[in-house]
């Protein structure tokens, strides 16, 4: 019942604010200081796919240090290096990026931020908007049994068409129906879910009824 209420308020911000592929809604196009959090060093010129965890516990352990118990982890992004449907492709990673929202205020007055850490082969990016997340249910106490990596080896094990694609989204998607969290692969086009706690692989967004239903990758919810 909290889920779905939560849905039918973000269904109603979704009427106030427009969608868009993949990033946050914008309530005040302003930039502010992002020097909060520290690099994380890779000694390799290589991301791979392993990686991808390590990134995710440094990233959220820097959010618990500078906001507490109150950040969210919306969102893990991965862009790899080759297409999901080319016959060589391996684990190799062009960029891992993780979505947080965040609070800070005093008194009575509070302003809501969104962070995307994006790390790249030699350098870590960051990027912080006076903005709020309205596309994923939080991720902070989900319980995640498939890595990356497992999420990847489902996919081509299961028989349906892999995406001509190189992005994959760990999220919770918003919805009438209550799912687990998804590992996203795919694009507008085409997308196929592998749920992260029971491995299944589907290519219609298990958050919503009717196998008919297909949500592209980045399109609210």
């Amino acid at each position: 019942m909290k889920k779905f209420s939560y849905f039918l308020m973000a269904l109603l911000m979704s009427c106030m604010f427009m969608a868009c592929t993949g990033c946050a809604k914008q309530d005040v196009n302003e930039q502010v200081d992002t020097t909060y959090v520290d690099s994380v060093n890779v000694d390799s010129t290589e991301l791979t796919l392993p990686l991808v965890e390590n990134f995710i516990s440094t990233d959220r352990e820097e959010m618990f240090l500078h906001y507490g118990k109150d950040y969210r982890w919306y969102e893990t992004q991965i862009v790899f290096k080759d297409y999901l449907d080319s016959e060589d492709a391996s684990d190799a990673v062009g960029s891992i990026t993780n979505v947080f929202q965040y609070i800070l205020g005093e008194d009575d007055s509070y302003d809501t931020y969104v962070a995307q850490i994006t790390h790249f082969p030699d350098t870590t990016a960051y990027e912080t908007d006076h903005s709020f997340w309205i596309e994923d249910f939080p991720l902070n106490n989900e319980a995640i049994k498939l890595t990356f990596s497992q999420a990847l080896e489902r996919l081509y094990e299961a028989n349906l068409p892999k995406p001509h694609s190189r992005k994959c989204t760990l999220r919770l998607p918003i919805g009438p129906l209550e799912c687990n969290p998804q590992y996203v692969f795919g694009n507008i086009h085409e997308t196929v879910f592998v749920d992260a706690v029971t491995g299944e692989v589907k290519n219609s967004n298990p958050a919503f009824p009717g196998e008919g239903f297909k949500m592209p990758l980045g399109e609210w919810p």
